[in-house]
């Protein structure tokens, strides 16, 4: 069962590697998004501190969502998705080595980058690292969630927009625990809860988000 897990993973990571536009197209929308709010609110340092952790996180989710909906659409179209149903090994697995592979291309770089943009608003070093744990622990959700939709919306036109409409609203809990873990380390606050409801939800994504992923694709593609 790993073995088709990993040869997803490693089949759809060479092919987002080849296409680096669509990485590249996510990583400036997030840096743009980031950096155009220093200059548009001005110079005061508390201001700056306290809504940096939201901006950051807004940024993410909606960077994130960019590259999804081709998770399955390529696949789709050249009939691939189809000899994925019909493999002997688990759909579920299966899916979770997409939602791998999108991940480390699409997301990772996003996080990598955060805690330079974090420096923009005044965060000291130990606010950047709560941020940086709060996103490596919170994005893979956004991208197991994401799947969901991209597979719900598969085929159907305006797929994208349909599939923001759908997923954004689900994300919300992570948004508030990821910003609010930076928040309570800025008030001198405990962060061990937030990033043990993070760690909850990814672990609840991991359990649930590829099967009924899966279920969905069966759906579509019947």
């Amino acid at each position: 069962m790993l073995d088709g897990l990993r040869a997803i993973f490693l089949r759809d990571l060479r092919i987002a590697l080849r296409r680096r536009s669509d990485t590249l197209a996510a990583l400036v929308f997030f840096v743009l998004v980031v950096s155009l709010f220093p200059l548009g609110v001005g110079p005061e340092p508390g201001l700056l501190r306290t809504m940096a952790p939201g901006v950051v996180w807004v940024a993410a989710l909606l960077a994130c969502t960019l590259p999804l909906s081709r998770l399955f659409a390529d696949d789709h179209a050249d009939g691939t998705l189809e000899q994925l149903l019909l493999s002997p090994h688990p759909l579920a697995l299966l899916v979770l080595g997409k939602v791998a592979a999108h991940w480390v291309a699409g997301v990772l770089p996003l996080v990598l980058v955060a805690p330079v943009l974090a420096l923009q608003f005044g965060l000291p070093a130990s606010a950047i690292g709560v941020l940086l744990v709060s996103l490596l622990l919170g994005s893979p959700v956004l991208s197991l969630v994401g799947s969901l939709g991209a597979a719900l919306t598969l085929g159907l036109r305006g797929g994208g927009v349909l599939m923001s409409l759908l997923v954004l609203p689900l994300l919300v809990p992570v948004l508030i625990f990821g910003a609010g873990a930076v928040q309570a380390h800025l008030a001198g606050i405990g962060v061990a809860g937030h990033f043990s409801l993070l760690g909850a939800l990814l672990l609840l994504a991991l359990l649930a988000a590829p099967t009924v992923t899966g279920a969905a694709l069966r759906i579509a593609l019947e």
